[in-house]
């Protein structure tokens, strides 16, 4: 078992050791519109896996028109060039918004098709859930991209998620001795909560405090434009990155619990395998899901300030 133990370690952070320069590179340098379809790609393959766990609640998806609606929402902002009008952040907010609103109607009529009636509004439900749950999410950290100083923000996003993460996980694994969520997600702890929450709010507080050194190290190696970064003289107020930084965490850990939740009620450790140590693609972005719309909400609204 300790062998074991140790092999998945390692597995999870060769994983993470690839993948987590290329997430920055991609974030920092890449065209929106490749930024756009990295995130479809990465909505595909984790709705692939969620309509897969759907069916161990005896729901039959729809699958086709669930893909398809999710990749027309990211083709949609993937119109490349920075007039693309769908990427205002106004335009996007109420675009995004009718989307959602939209989906189970749309699904229940697909649904009038289906042989079997009974199964045609858990099969509406799931396909709605799935284009609110991934897609609106993913394409909020995209549409974050865009906005003023957009590489910088999704760079401190990821690395606050990141630090709690790995911080829930390794002082947990080390020091854990009171169940969070036993039910759910039995080894979780209340130790690996809290010093998720901690190194979130010191992360994030340490990245905002040297915003312009960062900025101007990212424009130097020609990895971001001088509008994709922060590189004003004064320091941005303490409380309000302190408190956002507890928010986007918090908002990760439940991300993590609800996915914990789906599939424990399906009945299955990982929702895939596609990525060593981490199990599927919705494995590894379930914690993205719940906090991205934080940070998209908070930099909208700090544009209107």
């Amino acid at each position: 078992m300790a062998d074991a133990g140790r092999w998945h370690l390692v597995k999870r952070v060769g994983t993470a050791v690839v993948l987590i320069p290329i997430v920055l590179l991609l974030v920092l340098k890449a065209p929106v519109w490749l930024l756009a379809i990295v995130a479809a790609i990465v909505a595909l393959l984790a709705s692939s896996e969620f309509l897969k766990l759907s069916e161990a609640y005896e729901v039959r998806p729809f699958r086709k028109p669930t893909y398809v609606y999710v990749s027309l929402f990211f083709a949609l902002i993937a119109i490349p060039g920075y007039d693309n009008p769908l990427l205002d952040t106004a335009v996007f907010g109420c675009g995004t918004a009718f989307l959602a609103a939209l989906a189970p109607f749309l699904f229940w009529v697909i649904g009038m098709r289906r042989a079997n009636l009974r199964e045609a509004f858990s099969a509406a439900t799931v396909s709605a859930t799935d284009f609110v749950y991934l897609a609106v999410p993913l394409g909020c950290l995209v549409q974050l991209r865009e906005q003023w100083a957009g590489a910088f923000l999704v760079f401190y996003f990821l690395l606050v998620v990141w630090a709690g993460d790995i911080f829930a996980y390794f002082v947990g694994r080390s020091m854990g001795r009171w169940p969070m969520s036993p039910r759910i997600s039995p080894k979780k702890t209340w130790e690996g909560a809290l010093a998720s929450l901690a190194a979130s709010v010191v992360v994030g507080t340490l990245v905002f405090d040297y915003a312009r050194p960062i900025s101007q190290f990212f424009l130097r190696l020609h990895l971001i434009d001088r509008r994709d970064g922060i590189f004003s003289l004064e320091n941005p107020p303490l409380l309000p990155i302190v408190l956002l930084s507890a928010a986007i965490n918090i908002a990760a850990q439940l991300g993590d619990l609800v996915e914990s939740l789906i599939k424990r009620g399906a009945g299955v450790k990982d929702s895939g395998a596609l990525l060593p140590g981490h199990g599927g693609m919705l494995d590894r972005v379930d914690a993205l899901l719940f906090a991205a719309p934080v940070m998209w909400y908070y930099a909208a609204w700090r544009m209107l300030q």
